[in-house]
C-alpha cells in the first residue's frame, strides 16, 4: 500500500511551540552540522545491524522546514544519510522525524520507500491524526510515534496525550518513543508503566555521566527498566551525557549497566546528524564504543540486530 501525499501530511505536530518564539517570530537559531570527516570504525558491525535513531534534514526545496521549528540545521539529506551508514558499516536504519519537519512526514516516508525494506520510521502525531492516517503510516513503514518533554524544544509534560495516542496506535502494533530529562523521571514513571504499549526511552534517559552510577535518577531508571517489560532503552547520545568529551568513554559504564539489566530490550542509535549536542562527535568513534558497551558478540547482535528487528518489525 503506497502512501498518498495527503496521508503523509495529515498528522499534526507533537510539540507545543514556545509562545515566546511564536510571538517574536525570530529566525530559529542555526546549529552545527555533523563532522564531515567520518572515521572508518575499527569495529565491524554484524550483518543486518540497525541504527535506530537518526534523522534526515531536507533538502529544503523538497522537504521544507516548518516556520515554527526551534532550530535550523544544515541540510542532511538522504544521500548523506546513506553515505554515513556505508562508511560506518550499518545496513539498516530507523529515521526519527525531527521537529524541523514538524508534521510533514514525507522526508521519512519517501526514504523508507526508497530503501528496499532497510528503513523504518518514527513520527510526530497529534490528536487530530485520524486512524486512517495512522494505518497509512504503518503501511509505509512507520512503527512508532514520538513525544518530547524538553523545554528547549518547546515540549511540556502532558502525558495524557501520550496515553490517548498509545491507546490508538496499539491497534497497529506501534510503540511510543519518549525523550525527557532525568528530572522528570520520577513523575513520569507511573505514567509510563500504565501505558498499553511498549515504550522506548531515548538517549539513556538523559542521564549525566558526571553524577555517577549511583545517582538517584540512574538507579530509578534501571529499576523501571528491570521491572517493566514494556520499557526499552536506547543506547545513544553519549556526547550528550559525557563530561569528559570525545571519545565519550565516561558513558560506557552506564551503557554496560543498562545492557546488563535487560539485554533483550536495548537498542543502539547514532543520533546522526547530532542536532543540539554540546560537542559534535565523530560517528566512527561512536561505533567504536559499541564493543565497549557490549564486549560479547552475542550481546552485540542483540543490541544491533535482534532487538531492533523485533521492535521495528524488520
Amino acid at each position: 500500500m503506497r502512501m498518498t501525499r495527503r496521508e503523509a501530511l495529515g498528522a499534526g505536530a507533537v510539540l507545543l511551540v514556545s509562545p515566546a518564539l511564536a510571538q517574536e517570530k525570530k529566525e530559529p537559531p542555526m546549529i552545527p552540522g555533523p563532522d564531515p570527516n567520518v572515521k572508518t570504525p575499527a569495529f565491524k558491525a554484524p550483518a543486518g545491524a540497525v541504527d535506530t535513531h537518526c534523522h534526515i534534514f531536507g533538502p529544503q526545496a523538497k522537504y521544507p522546514f516548518v516556520p515554527t521549528r526551534p532550530y535550523t540545521p544544515p541540510e542532511a539529506p538522504l544521500e548523506a544519510f546513506r553515505a554515513l551508514h556505508e562508511k560506518i558499516g550499518i545496513e539498516r536504519a530507523v529515521i526519527v522525524n525531527a521537529t524541523t519537519h514538524g508534521s510533514d512526514h514525507r522526508v521519512v516516508v519517501d526514504a523508507i520507500a526508497a530503501s528496499g525494506g532497510k528503513y523504518r520510521g518514527v513520527v510526530n502525531l497529534a490528536d487530530t491524526t485520524t486512524d486512517a492516517e495512522i494505518s497509512a503510516l504503518e503501511a509505509a513503514g512507520v512503527r512508532a510515534c514520538r513525544f518530547i518533554f524538553l523545554a528547549r524544544l518547546g515540549g511540556k509534560p502532558e502525558f495524557s496525550r501520550v496515553k490517548r495516542m498509545a491507546e490508538r496506535v496499539k491497534a497497529v502494533g506501534w510503540h511510543v518513543d519518549l525523550y525527557f530529562e532525568p528530572a522528570l523521571l520520577e513523575a513520569l514513571t507511573p505514567e509510563m508503566e500504565s501505558l498499553p504499549t511498549p515504550y522506548v526511552i531515548d538517549h539513556m534517559g538523559g542521564i549525566k555521566a558526571a553524577e555517577g552510577l549511583d545517582q538517584p535518577a540512574f538507579k530509578a531508571l534501571l529499576a523501571l527498566f528491570k521491572r517493566d517489560e514494556k520499557c526499552w532503552l536506547k543506547i545513544s547520545g553519549p556526547e550528550r551525557m559525557s563530561s569528559k568529551g570525545a571519545p565519550f568513554t565516561d558513558a560506557v559504564p552506564f551503557a554496560q549497566k543498562i545492557i546488563e539489566t535487560a539485554p533483550d530490550r536495548v537498542i543502539w542509535g547514532s543520533d546522526w546528524p547530532h542536532p543540539n549536542v554540546p560537542v559534535m562527535p565523530n560517528d566512527g568513534d561512536l561505533v567504536d564504543l559499541i564493543p565497549q558497551y557490549a564486549p560479547d558478540a552475542t550481546l552485540q547482535r542483540k543490541l544491533l540486530v535482534d532487538n531492533p528487528a523485533r521492535l521495528f518489525r524488520f
